[in-house]
């Protein structure tokens, strides 16, 4: 029996989500994906929930996706109807009735890189390494995280990381407050663990109406760029420059693109 992808535990008021594919740094593919939203979907019916911890089984919270298994799909999607559906489940994250708080260590790249940029509180330790190499591949970061990083950091990082590629460590993440901590790897859980249950603390109708106002705050522009990045990476697959960079790839030869 293959084993779940994603698991998920209690501890008391508290949800312990793990991406659970260790050998592959935790990877993303469509399996992964689907048992999030299945697990995103049942934490929002516990009613006795007051925070989520969000982490990674192994040396790493995920390496993004699994490049094993790019373009392999298992059902008749079009690329926008693909890429909607996937939005569809991460906008789960914005509806949680309570916070959740994202453990982070070794490489956390992509889009799992955004996905985690989407949740309440982001917590590191010391080996994290966050990148957004899409851009390196032909295709644009596609899973909202643009607009988050856009907010807490501005555009110079964004179109940094972005457009090199290049790794960003704990520390300058804490410098931009992309995450609001830094501890040694050992003590990482733990620490995720101690925070849940602070917040666990909190009224519930307190907690409630303090999210309502961030989120009114902070969901209207990552929703908007997800609608637009939706259509731009359908476009972005469907050009000549991508279907070249494939090829001069595969080919090991220069690109010859034509900006279309």
């Amino acid at each position: 029996m293959s084993q779940d992808p994603m698991t998920l535990e209690y501890d008391g008021p508290v949800a312990i989500l793990s991406n659970n594919r260790p050998e592959k740094h935790n990877a993303a593919n469509d399996a992964m994906d689907l048992r999030l939203w299945q697990c995103l979907e049942e934490l929002h019916l516990r009613t006795d929930l007051r925070a989520i911890i969000w982490r990674g089984n192994g040396k790493s919270f995920s390496s993004g996706r699994d490049t094993t298994e790019l373009g392999v799909r298992t059902e008749d999607l079009s690329d926008l109807e693909f890429i909607e559906r996937g939005h569809k489940g991460a906008q789960q994250f914005f509806t949680m009735p309570c916070p959740i708080i994202v453990a982070l260590k070794g490489w956390v790249i992509g889009g799992s890189f955004e996905r985690a940029l989407l949740c309440d509180m982001r917590i590191a330790g010391e080996s994290v390494r966050m990148s957004l190499p899409e851009v390196r591949h032909g295709v644009v970061p596609d899973s909202g995280g643009t607009a988050r990083l856009f907010q807490m950091a501005g555009h110079g990082l964004v179109a940094d990381l972005a457009l090199t590629g290049r790794s960003m460590d704990a520390e300058e993440a804490l410098r931009h407050g992309v995450v609001s901590r830094v501890v040694p790897d050992d003590e990482l859980d733990a620490a995720a663990l101690e925070i849940a249950h602070s917040v666990s603390k909190i009224p519930p109708f307190t907690l409630m109406m303090f999210r309502r106002t961030l989120a009114r705050m902070a969901h209207p522009l990552v929703q908007k760029s997800m609608q637009e990045e939706a259509l731009t990476q359908s476009l972005v697959f469907a050009s000549h420059d991508y279907a070249e960079m494939k090829a001069a790839r595969s080919q090991e030869r220069e690109p010859k693109y034509r900006g279309r």
